[in-house]
């Protein structure tokens, strides 16, 4: 196996103990240092506060996943999600279709730093958003 392979395994392995969630789980494929930002410029410590943060936003979040797109740098693997979140919002309207992307950087075995960007803010702030995706 690669290590874009590798990489993109890690990811995938991560993201599926993420959706369960299993916060415990997926914080064993980030490094102890890991940097954490979501869309906002939200920054989190680890795994236990993306579930945390989820919980706040969604009564449940699940991704369907596209695609993985992944490079080799100097001194890392940069690994790429990208799909469409699926789920419920706090007050019960379900959704589907939220575009999403998240941007991991993989070194020695471990997710290092992960970006995630979706629409969720904008369907939030204007919900017909949300019905016109359906």
């Amino acid at each position: 196996m690669t290590e874009l392979e590798k990489a993109i395994d890690l990811v995938s392995k991560f993201l599926e103990a993420s959706m369960e969630p299993n916060p415990e789980l997926a914080a064993t494929y980030m490094d102890d240092d890991v940097k954490i930002i979501f869309t906002g410029r939200r920054e989190m410590a680890n795994a236990q506060q993306i579930t945390a943060f989820n919980k706040s936003r969604y009564e449940w979040v699940k991704k369907s996943i596209k695609q993985y797109d992944a490079m080799q740098k100097e001194d890392h693997c940069v690994v790429y999600s990208i799909g469409f979140l699926y789920g419920q919002w706090q007050d019960g309207t379900p959704f589907n279709g939220n575009r999403y992307t998240d941007r991991f950087e993989v070194r020695q075995g471990k997710i290092t730093k992960m970006d995630v960007l979706n629409d969720s803010a904008e369907w939030i702030l204007t919900p017909a958003i949300n019905r016109e995706a359906e």
